[in-house]
């Protein structure tokens, strides 16, 4: 009897050790059982500065023409009115999260330099936030050859004429009266 005392005291430690385990790995993951995920909000902040942007930006160009190019910047300080930052942060589910940060430095009304870490071209960054794809893409087009080994259409028959109404015709009296 004593022994099973003790053997039913270390079956209910064990399980209990299990139920605390089990409620930690659900609070701190974010699926259950990675079956069910929850929604989270996309979240897409600031300008989308590229390499090809960039390219065309040039040290002597004017506020107007660099505003043309990237748009208008994320901060414009009034304390450092000669500084523009552009930056872009993203947040997607399924995708890693990105933050990028340019800066140009102004010269009274003249681009001066122009700060930007290893930015992506507009297809690298497009691919970058597009979500995991699975599985593989369907094939939208058929060669010559598969063509001509398809079956002809076969041509509907014509539809047999609707019947002549049954019964005595009818006349009716004019809608307006004959002047």
């Amino acid at each position: 009897m004593f022994r099973l005392e003790y053997l039913g005291l270390a079956a209910a430690l064990l399980a209990t050790a299990g139920c605390s385990s089990w409620q930690e790995s659900l609070r701190t993951s974010d699926s259950v059982l990675g079956v069910i995920t929850p929604y989270r909000v996309e979240v897409v902040q600031g300008n989308v500065v590229t390499k090809e942007q960039i390219a065309l930006v040039k040290p002597g160009m004017n506020r107007a023409q660099v505003r043309n190019v990237l748009g208008s910047p994320l901060l414009a300080d009034i304390f450092h009115a000669d500084r523009w930052d552009y930056i872009f942060t993203i947040k997607r589910q399924g995708t890693e999260p990105q933050r990028r940060s340019v800066v140009l430095q102004f010269e009274g009304d003249l681009l001066k330099t122009v700060e930007a870490p290893d930015l992506p071209g507009e297809q690298e960054f497009v691919a970058s936030i597009s979500p995991i794809k699975t599985g593989k893409q369907p094939k939208l087009e058929l060669t010559e050859e598969q063509r001509k080994a398809l079956p002809a259409p076969s041509r509907p028959e014509a539809a047999p004429s609707a019947p002549e109404p049954a019964g005595a015709t009818r006349s009716y009296p004019p809608l307006e009266a004959a002047k």
